[in-house]
C-alpha cells in the first residue's frame, strides 16, 4: 500500500534534516541531487520545515551566486540544547552542547568517597546546573548519562549495584526533580565509549567488535551486526567477573576479585608495574595505571619497560582470548585511559597472544578516545535521542 501524502511529507522531512545534520548547510539543489526528490518536493519540504522552526537559510553558496537556489539551509542548532554527563566512583564531568552537537561548556567535579549520598548528589546536580547556564541553554532537552554499573533493560534505570556509592542511583532520581522537562537517557559508561569508538574512534570501519573497558574496573561491550548487546539483564560484557587462571581466588556474585578484575583492573596495573620496576623511585599511590602505561611505553626498550608490558599483555590477552572464543568479533578495542595509553604497542603484544591462543582472527587496536569515549558517547546518545524526537514524523 503506497503511503498516504502525510507520511510521504514527514518522511521526506526526516531524510533531509538527517542529511542536513551529517553534511551541513545544503542548498535547495543539493538536498535534491542527495535524495533523489523532484524539485518541487525539496521545495514544498524546505518551506515547510523552515516554518516549523527546524532549519534556516545560513548563507549562500558562492561569492558571485544570488538568488533562491544559491540558498544554504542549516539546522536551527539552538533549537534544542543537550548534556552528556560521565559518572565516576570519584567525581562527575559534564559538557552542554546545541542541537548539532557543538560544544558550548565544559565542567567537572571531584567527589571524595567519604562525601555523604545528600551532598554528592547536590554537587553533580549543580555542576549540571551551572554548565547549562554558561552555556545560555534555558532548557535542556535531553541527558544521556554513562555510569558504571548495570542498566535495566526493561526500565532504562541503574540497577542497585553492590560496590557502587549510593549518590550514583539518586543522582539521576534529583536530575529529573530539578529538571522535570527534560528527557534523561541513562546506559553503561562502557557500552557508551563503545557507542563512540564506533562513530569517530577506533571502530569506524566496523559493524562487529568488542570494546574491552581498562579502567578502575574491568568491563566489555559488545557490538554485533552494528546493534548494541546488552543481555538479557543488562550485564553483557561484565568481564571483570570472569574466572581467569593466575588469580588467588574465584570472584562472587558481589565482588569481582579473583575474576580478571584482579588481573587487569586499575590496582592490578600499578601493582605489576612496581614489580618490574617501572615505578622505580615514584612513591606509592602517585601514579594512576594509565601513567604507569604510558611511561613504559616511553621508555620501550628499556628492559623494565619491555617486561612489563609483555606481562600486562598476558594478562590482557586471557580476557580478549576468552571473547574471541566465544564472540568471534574479529576486531577488539582496548578502551579507556589505560587501552589508549597503551596504544600500538600493548596492542600489538595482546594480539600475537591471543593469535597463539585462537583459532579465529582477531585485530586488537588501542582506543582512539580514552577515557573521553564516555562523554562523546553520552552526548551522540543525547543528540540521536533529541533529533529522534524533533525529527520524528507527526501523529497522524
Amino acid at each position: 500500500m503506497p503511503a498516504s501524502p502525510s507520511t510521504a511529507r514527514a518522511i521526506n522531512d526526516r531524510l533531509a534534516l538527517r542529511l542536513l545534520q551529517r553534511e551541513g548547510p545544503l542548498t535547495a539543489g543539493q538536498l535534491k541531487q542527495l535524495t533523489g526528490l523532484s524539485r518541487p518536493t525539496v521545495a514544498d519540504l524546505v518551506e515547510r520545515l523552515t516554518a516549523s522552526g527546524l532549519i534556516e537559510m545560513v548563507g549562500e553558496s558562492g561569492e558571485q551566486r544570488r538568488g533562491p537556489n544559491a540558498r544554504l539551509y542549516g539546522i536551527v542548532a539552538d533549537r534544542a540544547y543537550l548534556a552528556a554527563l560521565d559518572v565516576r566512583l570519584e567525581g562527575v564531568s559534564v559538557l552542554v552542547s546545541d542541537l548539532l552537537g557543538r560544544v558550548l561548556a565544559e565542567a567537572s567535579v571531584p567527589i571524595g568517597g567519604d562525601t555523604g549520598t545528600g551532598p554528592a548528589v547536590e554537587q553533580a546536580v549543580a555542576l549540571v546546573e551551572r554548565a547549562a547556564k554558561e552555556a545560555g541553554a534555558e532548557h535542556l532537552h535531553t541527558v544521556g548519562i554513562g555510569a558504571p554499573g548495570l542498566i535495566d533493560p526493561a526500565s532504562g534505570e541503574l540497577r542497585d549495584t553492590t560496590g557502587l556509592p549510593a549518590w550514583h542511583r539518586r543522582l539521576v532520581a534529583a536530575l529529573q526533580e530539578r529538571l522535570p522537562d527534560t528527557r534523561l537517557i541513562v546506559e553503561n559508561e562502557t557500552n557508551l565509549a563503545a557507542l563512540a569508538e564506533q562513530r569517530d574512534g577506533a571502530a569506524r570501519d566496523r559493524d562487529t567488535f568488542v570494546l574491552l573497558w581498562l579502567g578502575m574496573g574491568i568491563g566489555a561491550a559488545v557490538v554485533l551486526d552494528g546493534a548494541l548487546r546488552r543481555g538479557a539483564s543488562g550485564g553483557a560484557g561484565e568481564l571483570g567477573f570472569l574466572p581467569v587462571p593466575g588469580t588467588r581466588g574465584l570472584p562472587s556474585a558481589t565482588d569481582c576479585e579473583g575474576g580478571f578484575h584482579s588481573l587487569a583492573g586499575a590496582g592490578a596495573v600499578v601493582e605489576l608495574a612496581r614489580e618490574h620496576g617501572v615505578l622505580a623511585g615514584v612513591p606509592e599511590g602517585e601514579s594512576t595505571a594509565a601513567e604507569v602505561v604510558r611511561r613504559a611505553v616511553a621508555a620501550v626498550p628499556d628492559a623494565p619497560a619491555l617486561r612489563f608490558l609483555d606481562a600486562l599483555a598476558d594478562r590482557l590477552a586471557l580476557g580478549v582470548a576468552s571473547v574471541v572464543a566465544l564472540l568471534d568479533p574479529g576486531c577488539v578495542v582496548l578502551g579507556g585511559e589505560v587501552g589508549q595509553a597503551g596504544g600500538d604497542e600493548l596492542a600489538a603484544r595482546v594480539a600475537v597472544r591471543v593469535g597463539r591462543m585462537s583459532p579465529l582472527p582477531a585485530e586488537v587496536r588501542p582506543s582512539a578516545l580514552g577515557g573521553g569515549a564516555v562523554l562523546r558517547g553520552a552526548l551522540l546518545t543525547a543528540q540521536d535521542g533529541a533529533q529522534d524526537e524533533l525529527f520524528a514524523p507527526p501523529e497522524s
